[in-house]
C-alpha cells in the first residue's frame, strides 16, 4: 500500500468548518495521525492527513476534495506520496 500525506486548506473557513473537514476526511479513511517505523504515533500539523491505501495519487486527491466539498467551503488540496520524515510532532 502506498503512503500519502494530504494537506487541505479551506478558504474563508471557520473553526467549525475545519471540524466538519476532520470528520469528513476521517469518514473516507484519512487520519490526523502518522506512525513511525517503531509503531509510535504522532499528531500531524493542522489540516494535514495521512492515508495508506492501494490507490493512485489522483484517487487520493479526489477523495480529499470530495470530503472538503462537504464543508461548503472552497478548498485547496495537495497530495504527496512516498517516504516521509518528521521532527517535533506531538506524540499521540
Amino acid at each position: 500500500m502506498a503512503k500519502f500525506t494530504t494537506r487541505v486548506e479551506l478558504h474563508n473557513a471557520t473553526a467549525e468548518n475545519y471540524n466538519e473537514l476532520h470528520n469528513a476526511m476521517e469518514s473516507v479513511g484519512f487520519s490526523r495521525l502518522i506512525s513511525a517505523p517503531d509503531g509510535a504515533r504522532y499528531h500531524l500539523p493542522w489540516a494535514e492527513y495521512n492515508i495508506e491505501a492501494a490507490l493512485g495519487i489522483t484517487q487520493v486527491r479526489d477523495k480529499a476534495s470530495s470530503a472538503a466539498a462537504a464543508t461548503g467551503c472552497r478548498a485547496g488540496v495537495l497530495v504527496t506520496e512516498g517516504i516521509r520524515a518528521w521532527d517535533g510532532l506531538d506524540a499521540a
